[in-house]
Parts: C-alpha cells; sequence; structure tokens
C-alpha cells in the first residue's frame, strides 16, 4: 500500500516509449495564440496583461542587461505554472515533481546567470566570495563557505520544487484514502476529512503557482547579482 503511493510519480510509458515529452509539450497548446487584430477577445486580453504585468514586476529590480532574460523567465514561469496546476487533475502526471526535470532548469539558467557576471564584472562576482571587513583568519573559512552556498543555489532550486510538489499530491492522496475508507464506518467523520481534503487542494493550488513564482524570482535575483 505504501508502494503504490508513489506510483503517480512514476514518468508514464506506452509500449515501452516514455511519454513525460508529451506532458511536457501539451501546456502551450493550451494557450491561445494572440491575434494580428487590433481587437483581441477576453480571454487573449487578460493573459496579455497577466503577462505583462508580471513580467514588469520582474525586470523592475534589474538593469537593461538582464532585461534580455524576460522572455526566457516568463516563459519559465507560464510553463512551470501549467505543468504544476494540470499536475493537480485526477490521473494525470507532474513532471516537476521529477528532481532531474527541475535540475534540468535549474542548473544550466543558474550557470548562465555566474557566467554573465564571470565575464561582465569579475571583479564583483568574485567578490561575493568574501564580505568586506572579513577578519584575515576567517577568510579561508568564509571563500570556502560561500563557494559551497554558491553551489548550492541550483540544487536549492530544484529540490524544493520537487519536494513541495511531492509532499503536496501525497498529502492529497493520503486524505483522500482515508475518506474513502472511512465514509463506510464513520460518515460524520468522513465529511469533515473530506472538507479538509477540499481545503488542502485549494492550499495545493496556490502552492503550485507560488512554487513556479518563487523559482523564477529566485532565478532573477541571482542574475541581478551578475548584471
Amino acid at each position: 500500500m505504501a508502494m503504490s503511493f508513489f506510483d503517480q510519480f512514476a514518468s508514464p510509458s506506452y509500449l515501452g516509449i516514455p511519454l513525460i515529452a508529451i506532458a511536457i509539450a501539451l501546456p502551450w497548446v493550451m494557450y491561445p495564440t494572440p491575434s494580428t487584430r487590433w481587437i483581441n477577445n477576453r480571454l487573449i486580453t487578460i493573459q496579455g496583461w497577466l503577462i505583462n504585468r508580471f513580467t514588469n514586476q520582474l525586470m523592475l529590480p534589474l538593469n537593461v542587461g538582464g532585461h534580455k532574460w524576460a522572455l526566457l523567465l516568463t516563459s519559465l514561469m507560464i510553463f512551470l505554472i501549467t505543468i504544476n496546476m494540470l499536475g493537480l487533475l485526477p490521473y494525470t502526471f507532474t513532471p516537476t515533481t521529477q528532481l532531474s526535470l527541475n535540475m534540468g532548469f535549474a542548473v544550466p539558467l543558474w550557470l548562465a546567470t555566474v557566467l554573465i557576471g564571470m565575464r561582465n564584472q569579475p571583479t564583483v562576482a568574485l567578490g561575493h566570495l568574501l564580505p568586506e571587513g572579513t577578519p584575515i583568519p576567517l577568510i579561508p573559512i568564509l571563500i570556502i563557505i560561500e563557494t559551497i552556498s554558491l553551489f548550492i543555489r541550483p540544487l536549492a532550486l530544484g529540490v524544493r520544487l520537487t519536494a513541495n510538489l511531492t509532499a503536496g499530491h501525497l498529502l492529497i492522496q493520503l486524505i483522500a484514502t482515508a475518506v474513502f475508507v472511512l465514509l463506510p464506518m464513520m460518515p460524520m467523520v468522513a465529511i469533515l476529512t473530506a472538507t479538509v481534503l477540499f481545503l488542502l487542494t485549494l492550499l495545493e493550488v496556490a502552492v503550485a503557482m507560488i512554487q513556479a513564482y518563487v523559482f523564477v524570482l529566485l532565478l532573477s535575483l541571482y542574475l541581478q547579482e551578475n548584471v
């Protein structure tokens, strides 16, 4: 029984062919394509307004050089939110519960911010490894600590997203199983448990959006340090 709870995180396959590529590509089909007309329908107008508001908020602390990342970060935000929200539907697979996928997003983007900093302002980038005014005996230790914290950043990005979504899905499945088990024996307790399940589902919807936003926001903060 305990092993079946984790079956939902297994990558689906059909005739030995992994279907994770379809699960990753499907969200882009769901968004309406903006038309060339001057007046759009309400859905496209709301979609454009939300994207513009998010992009402005994200690019506000960055200088002009960091604005080149606007398209990439905004697309990543929409992609993660869509995948996380679709994963809350029954009988669906959430690709972002796979640590390998999240690390595939986190490591190249983090490495790109570091390389940009080393190319554009190497003195400032290396200066982050040693805070100003550090006592001389503590310099080697602090350099090692800051270097380790620098390389932990992409791991923290991937693990945070994976752990939050995995924990939420497991908790929903556990409480849903408890509802079905308690329903024949204790209906009132089952109803109360179902209420908790409904509130938890609302919380998971918020977590799915917040974790995608935090992932992109931290990347923008790393970029802000290096541009």
